[in-house]
């Protein structure tokens, strides 16, 4: 019976620690980096489920921490860095900043690139490349003067490599997110000229491959990369069409001409549905859910289904469970059934201009003057909360371990539960 008893008590202490061990597991795999544009899938999504939903200027604010310059690419997360651009007009210079994630402390600036400010459409801004990390070295592109470059620094400022891979004019200015692949920096050429995708060394910046585009037309899209029909897919739009590439050697896969002349917001691809999503653009708007498993010229065979209503230009959609969100520029959130397209609400929320999130489940609309409405996508509408803080933003946030990251027009804002401050040794 004692024996029984020490043997009862054993069984019971190990599955308890094999219990604690998975949760601190889960906990760990959760807690994600933010290492670029739109976070560690490309795609808005993140796998947390620690994520502030209620917050207002003078609660769940863990720092606020003012900003050099204006700029309005988002911030990116890596472990206790945080890092984004900017561009100080005065001295027209574009800078890379890193602060603690702790404390909300600039670490330290440093300048890219000195060059003549670029004309620009006035929305937006001479720093909106949101920069790139594989938590090694940070990647940065910008204009210089008729050129663009490409940059990498490391988590010290430092400087690593810089080069010019290719001409960029464009009257609407510059804003071309690098994108991470194996050993390569992939960055969006797409100008009024001899557009281009170009893929670089992560390690020196020399050019692997650059695939020439055919309709020299400007876009601002960062592609998205996943496996599709048994290859790796490149997608973007842009260019006048919709493409996917091999990012090993900018080979074409398949093309889809138009829908429209140009671009900004970047795809999505639901795993249930099987579906790529594109919302564009200039003059004509337009949503397409795109089958992935084409060859060649797949215009009038692999769409589908299309529709006009609820079509954003600049803010990226979403794909959250079976919906498919997206909010337009004049700031109307629509929601439509993934699969099929079947429009199931729309409701206003003011102009829009970053692109949307996700967290556990909660879709998070980021409008121009810095509210954000949280919603739980559905057949119904639901609103769970609307946050403000008070200043203007045009920069797509962060989330990372718990936290978001807001880059309003001054100030950068770590948002944080009280739960998220105590697991993160901050109360």
């Amino acid at each position: 019976m004692w024996r029984d008893s020490i043997i009862n008590s054993t069984s019971r202490f190990k599955t308890a620690l094999i219990f604690s061990v998975w949760v601190g597991s889960m906990s760990f795999v959760l807690a994600e980096n933010w290492p670029g544009w739109r976070g560690p899938r490309g795609d808005g999504t993140s796998l947390e489920i620690n994520v502030p939903v209620h917050w207002s200027a003078t609660s769940n604010v863990l720092w606020k921490t003012e900003i050099p310059g204006v700029g309005h690419a988002s911030p990116i997360v890596w472990d206790d860095k945080i890092v984004s651009v900017s561009a100080l007009a005065d001295r027209q210079a574009r800078v890379l900043f890193c602060l603690d994630r702790k404390t909300g402390k600039i670490l330290w600036q440093q300048n890219v690139v000195t060059a003549p400010l670029e004309d620009k459409h006035p929305l937006n801004s001479h720093a909106s490349s949101t920069p790139a990390t594989d938590g090694k070295l940070v990647y940065v592109a910008f204009l210089d003067a008729k050129e663009m470059l490409v940059a990498a620094f490391d988590f010290n400022g430092l400087q690593r490599w810089v080069v010019r891979p290719g001409v960029f004019s464009s009257k609407h200015g510059f804003c071309s997110s690098p994108v991470l692949f194996k050993d390569k920096v992939i960055v969006n050429g797409d100008h009024d000229g001899d557009s281009y995708l170009v893929a670089l060394s992560r390690a020196d910046g020399h050019t692997f491959w650059k695939t020439p585009r055919q309709n020299h037309t400007r876009s601002y899209c960062a592609p998205i990369i996943r496996e599709l029909s048994g290859r790796t897919q490149m997608v973007l739009s842009g260019d006048i069409c919709v493409t996917s590439y091999d990012p090993n050697n900018g080979k074409l896969h398949w093309i889809i001409d138009g829908p429209t002349e140009q671009f900004v917001a970047s795809l999505v691809y639901s795993e249930k549905t099987g579906l790529l999503y594109m919302t564009g653009g200039f003059p004509d708007h337009h949503i397409l859910a795109i089958k992935p498993d084409g060859l060649g010229n797949v215009t009038k065979t692999h769409i589908a289904w299309r529709t006009n209503k609820g079509a954003a230009y600049v803010p990226s959609p979403i794909i959250e469970g079976d919906y498919f969100l997206v909010v337009s520029d004049s700031g109307v959130a629509h929601c439509f059934e993934a699969a099929t397209g079947k429009l199931f609400w729309q409701e206003r929320f003011g102009e829009h201009h970053a692109s949307l999130v996700s967290a556990n489940g909660l879709v998070y609309f980021l409008n121009d003057n810095g509210v954000m409405h949280v919603v739980k996508p559905g057949p119904e509408f639901q609103l769970i909360a609307k946050n403000e803080i008070g200043e203007k933003c045009f920069a797509s946030p962060a989330i990372s371990q718990g936290q978001i990251f807001l880059r309003e027009e001054k100030h950068l804002y770590c948002i944080a539960s009280s739960s998220a401050s105590r697991s993160n040794g901050r109360e």
